[in-house]
């Protein structure tokens, strides 16, 4: 019984990964049509770094007289350059499309590989501004995005609330934008990369909890103006509960 369990299990998941390898190639195919479209480049840009890579491989072969042993080597080179070349591009497409729309700098945030801890809009306005925070081994990182002469105060209020509890941990700050000080929005990622590594593992957790506790300390508190009647010590209660 428990050996027609196992193999119905690793059928079932054998079904599983083929769909999902169908439908990631789906999608790279959709990608690759859309950016086709758009880009009147790509494929001469692809096809030249297929024949350039070939050919390089191939002369080097030939020097040395195995040219049609590394031929297969230099064609699947060839295919990994031009399927970076297309990752570029369409990358490249995706941020100047999203640069300069509200939410980007949080999109771009949350697409960053490794340990970073992402909070997004800690802080904002109406008028669609917003501070996010990204927690990894450089510190505290506040990403703002907005007008600069509202997202500075932002910053400057967020920077000195989370001071108070993050203690010496380092605190940096970058504003999301074309001007001179700004970060670009396709270099944002990068510009995380290149901060300095000051905190351990173990120290990203912790601050992390430490700023999560007081996040939710804050959400308990009452909104707007208190009932009229409402003691202080049953709100106390109330908050003491949660």
């Amino acid at each position: 019984m428990a050996d027609k369990q196992d193999k119905a299990a690793a059928k079932e998941a054998k079904k599983a990964r083929k769909a999902a390898s169908k439908a990631k190639r789906g999608q790279l195919f959709q990608a690759f049509n859309m950016q086709r479209k758009e880009d009147k480049g790509l494929i001469p840009w692809m096809v030249g770094a297929l024949l350039v890579v070939t050919g390089v491989v191939f002369g080097i072969g030939w020097l040395i007289g195995i040219e049609w042993f590394v031929l297969p080597v230099g064609i699947a080179l060839g295919l990994l350059v031009a399927v970076i070349i297309f990752g570029r591009r369409v990358q490249k497409n995706v941020y100047s499309k999203a640069d300069g729309q509200p939410g980007a700098a949080a999109w771009a945030l949350e697409n960053l590989r490794g340990r970073w801890r992402v909070t997004p809009t800690v802080a904002g306005t109406t008028q669609l501004d917003a501070v996010h925070r990204v927690i990894g081994r450089p510190g505290v990182i506040l990403v703002a995005e907005g007008a600069p002469h509202r997202v500075k105060t932002l910053l400057g209020q967020e920077k000195k609330r989370i001071a108070r509890i993050v203690g010496e941990t380092p605190i940096y700050d970058v504003i999301v934008g074309n001007e001179e000080g700004q970060v670009p929005l396709r270099g944002l990622q990068k510009h995380l990369m290149k901060l300095p590594n000051n905190l351990r593992p173990a120290d990203i957790d912790t601050i992390e909890k430490r700023l999560a506790a007081i996040a939710a300390r804050g959400a308990a508190l009452p909104k707007g103006p208190m009932p009229p009647g409402a003691k202080m010590r049953s709100v106390q209660r109330t908050i003491r509960r949660r």
